[in-house]
């Protein structure tokens, strides 16, 4: 009996990481449907049913894995966002942290620019869904002024890593700093310059030199 026992142990101990790569392999499936559908059609044109025809699974199997509409696109900028590590906060981040640390202010500033550049170029696509969603969906509206909400925050982060090296312009507060880097850093602003052919690497250059020239003594 306690042979069985232990036989059906490792039998699911054996079976444990297949299902999960299985698991994980769905899930990048519909994320990435919905991300094809999001861009191409609209948030609000898009079903769950239509998700689930392109990722090429049962309406349940999405249900299940994102409960709804508004929470599958919450997973998607949070994977987007964060580099393919979903589960952990921008603030956690290897590169967002590799930011606060670095002792040289400008190095610092050009190290965000390089992160901003990095996210806005994965982001980009559904910057436009969310704006063009928010006003027709409660739930996604809410998620856009926490994405914005968050955003802010984690600028002021490394606005007070500046100030505690006293490399702010004197007079600068830690609240009128963030402020202007915020609307530097926005996305908004991003895809106004690529509007008017900037490249990506250009934006961050230009983030760079202007971060450096507006905040720094």
């Amino acid at each position: 009996m306690a042979k069985a026992a232990e036989k059906g142990q490792e039998t699911r101990a054996y079976h444990s990481p297949r299902r999960k790569e299985q698991a994980e392999a769905t899930r990048k499936e519909i994320l990435d449907a919905a991300e094809r559908l999001f861009v191409e059609d609209g948030y609000v044109a898009t079903s769950m049913a239509a998700i689930a025809k392109e990722a090429g699974v049962a309406l349940k199997t999405v249900y299940l894995a994102f409960e709804t509409k508004s929470g599958l696109l919450r997973a998607l900028w949070h994977r987007n966002l964060r580099g393919g590590r979903e589960f952990v906060p921008v603030g956690e981040q290897k590169w967002f942290i590799e930011v606060l640390e670095e002792p040289d202010p400008e190095k610092a500033l050009r190290l965000n620019a390089r992160n901003s550049r990095q996210v806005k170029t994965r982001i980009a696509p559904l910057g436009g869904v969310l704006l063009s969603a928010a006003p027709a969906d409660p739930d996604v509206e809410a998620l856009s002024e926490r994405i914005w909400s968050d955003f802010y925050e984690n600028q002021l982060e490394v606005v007070k890593a500046l100030h505690r090296r006293k490399a702010l312009k004197k007079g600068l507060g830690t609240k009128r700093a963030a402020d202007i880097l915020w609307t530097l850093n926005h996305p908004r602003t991003y895809l106004l310059l690529l509007e008017r052919g900037w490249t990506p690497e250009q934006y961050e250059r230009w983030l760079g030199d202007v971060t450096i020239a507006e905040l720094l003594e």
